[in-house]
């Protein structure tokens, strides 16, 4: 079976009113976040079907998202997507001594 950035248009778009509705995100415009996002489930589609045997799931993520197709007993994988947030305001952890 061979997967398509199409074939996850109803999760695309129900992350994309999503993100519209109650996002603030000072570096991507929702049209930026569309393409992201689309380009994520592209790269979560190539490591799902290129996976090792015995995985179930592929997976891409960048700074903001996080895209997961999972194996499943059906056809279609199931397609999670996630917002990765965080504030510009918070301060950087301080690296541990050892």
């Amino acid at each position: 079976m061979s997967l398509h950035v199409e074939d996850f248009q109803r999760e695309i778009a129900v992350a994309a009113r999503q993100y519209d509705k109650y996002i603030v995100c000072i570096e991507k415009t929702p049209d930026q976040f569309l393409a992201a996002l689309q380009s994520l489930v592209a790269k979560a589609i190539d490591a799902f079907e290129h996976r090792a045997e015995g995985l179930r799931h592929g997976i891409a993520l960048d700074k903001h998202l996080t895209v997961i197709l999972s194996e499943t007993e059906g056809v279609r994988p199931l397609c999670g997507i996630y917002f990765n947030l965080h504030s510009p305001y918070r301060k950087p952890v301080a690296a541990r001594s050892r």
